[in-house]
């Protein structure tokens, strides 16, 4: 069991230095499931000094720096503007839906559309833009990708609503990936895509209409109160509350069917492409999203962006099962910097990763830890299950022991694989 599995840590030192002898001397497998990530793709973090090129442009690395090859590698995939890929399917009915019911005096669409953004943004953008105070938990490493301290994979679209507003926009939607360090499951992916929207009304717009609409303003000095911010009306506010549940409702209809400026005021929303596809398309697992494999790309090629499609799963490959116990340093760890590891050696081979056992001895604190550093603190040991499952090959055996053995030796975890 897990826990027999932990007190046998004692026997990792001749494990390691058999595994490490069995992978050293070059025994290779099919490479049918994927290239087997090179020695590099372990190093999450940059050396300070060093330097990063991404989208054309060098990034200095420091101490913030936490990008791996694996997610490097998505920077530039634009999925949602691959044409007949699901969430492209996705973002044009969200279009459709804009230009369609919200045309401006001339008869051209209100909302422009802005879905080629780069995403790398400033730290300042990401977080200073948006009112994010310096100690605010969203600011963590272990959460965001990090090019530099400067520099981060944008976590949100959002990122890019100050820039839009201060070159005089007041509708519109921004398309993109967005980047977030995540656990392990169907649902959570490392890189996912967002669509949002943002409206700003002046005065005479939102009181147009309104009886004696003349009296009433879209600011005031007040207090916050759970219905309100500070400086806006009761009065804009419920408008304001009512025209975003509308738009959301018009939008979700739609889709589903039966199934910085100072004289304005607005709403904005922020969907998940992912999601929504997910839902409307049946598709169970978001890794399927990055597949280029022609049997799950064929099944969105239609000519209607509004047709119905059931997706229809590939065949469903058993499962690899491995159980891992190791320790972790105390300080400046994660449950991320595990998860990214884990992405980095098995790519997306790996389904789910839980948490299914943690060992501490009652006389822990006084006890040396076997073959680690006694100058180091250490977290109590823990074992993970990871759960290996292909969504278009059967998932060999040695292949996937090839790839643990990848995980036990690599990165600055101290593994015992048993």
């Amino acid at each position: 069991m897990v826990c027999s599995a932990l007190r046998r840590v004692a026997h990792m030192h001749v494990y390691l230095v058999r595994k490490a002898s069995s992978v050293s001397k070059g025994h290779h497998h099919h490479q049918a499931l994927g290239s087997r990530p090179a020695a590099s793709e372990f190093a999450a973090r940059g050396a300070p000094g060093s330097v990063v090129e991404l989208l054309g442009k060098s990034y200095p690395q420091d101490d913030y720096s936490n990008l791996s090859q694996k997610v490097l590698s998505r920077v530039g995939r634009n999925l949602h503007n691959q044409q007949h890929h699901p969430l492209w399917l996705i973002k044009e009915r969200v279009k459709e839906h804009f230009y369609k019911q919200y045309v401006g005096r001339f008869g051209t669409p209100m909302f422009s559309v802005y879905d080629d953004l780069s995403p790398v943004v400033t730290t300042w953008q990401n977080f200073d833009s948006l009112l994010i105070p310096p100690d605010h938990p969203s600011r963590k490493k272990g959460d965001n990708y990090y090019l530099n301290g400067n520099h981060m994979l944008r976590a949100h679209t959002s990122a890019h609503q100050w820039d839009l507003l201060h070159a005089g926009l007041d509708a519109f939607l921004v398309v993109g990936d967005v980047y977030r360090r995540d656990q392990i499951d169907s649902q959570h992916y490392p890189v996912f895509h967002q669509l949002e929207g943002v409206r700003l009304f002046s005065k005479h717009e939102l009181f147009a209409g309104i009886k004696d609409g003349e009296s009433l303003q879209l600011f005031e000095q007040s207090s916050r109160s759970a219905y309100k911010q500070e400086t806006h009306t009761m009065e804009a506010t419920k408008l304001i509350e009512f025209d975003l549940k509308q738009t959301l409702i018009r939008l979700v209809t739609h889709i589903f069917g039966d199934a910085g400026a100072q004289d304005q005021i607005g709403w904005a929303f922020g969907l998940g492409l992912e999601r929504l596809a997910m839902i409307l398309y049946d598709i169970p697992d978001i890794r399927l999203f990055w597949s280029e494999d022609e049997r799950f790309l064929k099944q969105f090629r239609v000519s209607d962006i509004n047709q119905k499609v059931k997706f229809q799963p590939l065949s469903k490959y058993p499962a690899v099962i491995n159980d891992i116990s190791f320790w972790l340093p105390s300080e400046n760890y994660t449950e991320n910097d595990f998860y990214d590891l884990v992405r980095t050696v098995g790519g997306d081979l790996v389904e789910k990763v839980d948490l299914i056992d943690k060992f501490e001895h009652p006389k822990a604190a006084s006890l040396p830890i076997p073959l680690l550093p006694a100058s180091s603190a250490w977290l109590p040991p823990i074992c993970v299950l990871l759960l290996w499952v292909s969504l278009f090959w059967i998932c060999h055996i040695k292949r996937i022991h090839t790839l643990y053995d990848l995980l036990c030796l690599s990165g600055s975890f101290n593994l015992a694989c048993f």
